[in-house]
């Protein structure tokens, strides 16, 4: 039972919790120092040692959870400053994030155009209002009516952070009298008709080569409600980067995931395609590549998106748009009868067969281990129920796109909007305290890594089962090779011989108490390696990566005389197969 209100620090906090809040990240100061108070004894606090960690991890517990939510609460001035990247995060990828920050005292409030009156005082609202569904000020205690509104603002399509900040007179003043009033959920799209449905499925049905694209605004419980129907059709599914566990890789239609760092396979049949219904996708430059004007180039294609401005963006061609929720949509064609088109999904599979993920233009040096190998490997070893959370940037983000083979419950979660470096060690400790009796899977990079790696005390003081794979490569793999690509190997500030420092990983896991192993070329094969998979805990191990390995196929441009890039297609992607296997999976292009 939580204890009565005795200032309104309490009361915001106990509307939090009725809102289903169970959690809260934070980074102690002393302009939270009345909300702190009251969220000890109301909620699970866990601190951390940086507040960027703090909004990553509550983004990733939102992900992950399937009972509660948690969200960040920061001081002002820097501790605001410090969050704003997990903020514009999840605003570019649509997820819903709480940060509740901290204020000097109303009194104390730049008025006149001074910069600064009270100590650390900076304005929240106006650095964060365009990264943020909405942004506000309590310099004077507002109702519960307007708290709860507010906070579900973010969790309504399409969702985004929200950020309160809180003044500190306002933090410790005595409880309010409020009258709650009902609190109105957006519907969130248009209303769905039969007619829609309808038209979608005839058109699907009137194909010889239909396939669906599911992005993440396919919400998991849905698709794995519908499962078995998803995998019964017989045409091919596919997948985006953020939607990737909603289906199994095992499942025979499924083939794979299209876009500038996706699978060739996967790019190769949406290309072939004559019927392309996208659900819950943006269609961002991410998953059409730069030469947008090419993407689904045979295709119909059908968007169905929760936010009307994205279907009227302009890029790539849509032929019917559909304002509503993918859900609401998946559910309804599920529901009629579609297409069985076999000799389509039998050339499908034919394909996948002659286009392996790890391809062989790849060179790997004979001391290191293949990023591909290691995701392949990785995949087969993994439990059905594990949580993945592969980096945000870099080789060890891009390889998982196209090697990582999700399956059974497995959850997969990472950050691509932003790309920003260093995401994965604070999006794992989230996962791992909303998932505490699931394995975690973390993939990241030593440039990514390094980047956090204070976090290293959040996950060593808690004892999270996380399994942190650094993939050591004594740099920026991916700025190194667009130096190489471009600037013809000017290298500088890519890796340690121009610039960079990096930790012995082994005295570091040391230093936190950390288990440590190095993974050898027997790889999941090594009992060690084993043995910490196994073991409740965490373990930090480091993958040596070739710092000449190639990164093969991905999508190549080139520097036109006017300076600017050009882009192949999605189905151009580099290197050129030989001619005698473009033969063949390039039948209907």
């Amino acid at each position: 039972m939580r204890p009565e209100p005795v200032k309104y620090s309490d009361q915001l906090i106990d509307w939090l919790v009725e809102l289903g809040y169970t959690h809260c990240f934070f980074v102690a100061g002393g302009n939270i120092m009345h909300l702190l108070d009251s969220a000890r004894t109301r909620l699970k606090c866990i601190a951390v040692v940086h507040e960027v960690a703090a909004g990553i991890a509550a983004e990733y517990f939102n992900q992950v959870s399937e009972d509660g939510k948690a969200f960040a609460m920061v001081t002002a001035g820097p501790g605001l400053t410090n969050i704003v990247t997990a903020i514009g995060g999840a605003w570019l990828e649509n997820r819903d994030l709480l940060v509740v920050g901290g204020q000097v005292k109303s009194a104390d409030l730049m008025t006149g155009g001074i910069r600064q009156r009270g100590i650390q005082e900076i304005d929240g609202v106006s650095i964060t209002e365009s990264i943020t569904k909405r942004s506000i000020r309590l310099s004077t205690p507002v109702d519960e009516w307007s708290i709860k509104s507010t906070v579900i603002t973010g969790l309504t399509p399409r969702k985004g952070p929200v950020f309160i900040e809180v003044c500190l007179d306002v933090q410790g003043a005595p409880p309010i009298q409020s009258q709650q009033q009902p609190v109105m959920k957006s519907a969130g799209s248009t209303q769905i008709t039969r007619s829609v449905v309808g038209q979608i499925v005839a058109q699907l049905n009137e194909s010889e080569r239909p396939a669906i694209l599911m992005g993440a605004g396919v919400s998991r419980q849905v698709a794995r409600h519908h499962r078995q129907l998803l995998e019964s059709l017989q045409f091919p599914l596919l997948t985006t980067w953020h939607g990737a566990d909603r289906i199994s890789s095992r499942a025979d239609n499924y083939f794979g995931r299209p876009e500038t760092w996706g699978q060739r396979l996967a790019n190769m049949i949406v290309n072939q395609a004559d019927v392309l219904l996208v659900l819950g996708a943006r269609l961002g430059y991410q998953e059409t590549g730069f030469n947008w004007q090419e993407f689904a180039r045979n295709a119909r294609i059908i968007h169905v998106d929760i936010d009307e401005s994205e279907l009227e963006k302009g890029h790539p061609k849509v032929h019917l748009k559909v304002h509503s929720d993918a859900d609401d949509i998946l559910s309804g064609i599920l529901a009629e009868d579609l297409p069985e088109r076999p000799q389509w999904l039998s050339y499908c599979m034919e394909m996948r067969e002659l286009l392996p993920l790890n391809e062989h233009a790849n060179e790997t040096g004979s001391e290191f281990t293949s990023p591909y190998d290691f995701y392949l490997g990785a995949s087969e070893v993994s439990g059905e129920d594990d949580i993945w959370v592969p980096a945000s940037s870099g080789g060890a983000n891009s390889v998982a796109i196209q090697a990582l083979q999700q399956w059974g419950a497995q959850k997969v979660v990472c950050d691509n909007g932003l790309a920003s470096m260093g995401y994965g060690l604070s999006g794992a400790i989230g996962a791992a305290f909303a998932s505490p009796d699931k394995r975690i899977w973390l993939v990241e990079g030593d440039g990514g890594f390094t980047q956090n790696l204070q976090e290293l005390a959040t996950v060593a003081v808690n004892h999270l089962n996380i399994k942190m794979f650094i993939f050591s490569n004594e740099g920026y793999g991916s700025i190194r090779t667009t130096q190489k690509n471009y600037f013809n190997g000017d290298y500088l500030g890519c890796d340690t011989s121009t610039g960079l420092g990096f930790p012995s990983w082994r005295v570091l896991a040391d230093a936190y108490g950390i288990a440590y192993e190095l993974f050898t070329e027997d790889g999941f094969e090594n009992s060690q390696i084993n043995d910490a998979l196994s073991t409740i805990g965490p373990v930090l191990i480091e993958v040596p990566i070739d710092p000449l390995q190639t990164y093969w196929p991905k999508i190549m441009s080139r520097v036109t005389e006017s300076g600017s890039m050009e882009s192949n297609p999605l189905y151009r992607m580099s290197p050129d197969l030989p001619d005698e296997i473009w033969t063949k999976v390039s039948r209907y292009l």
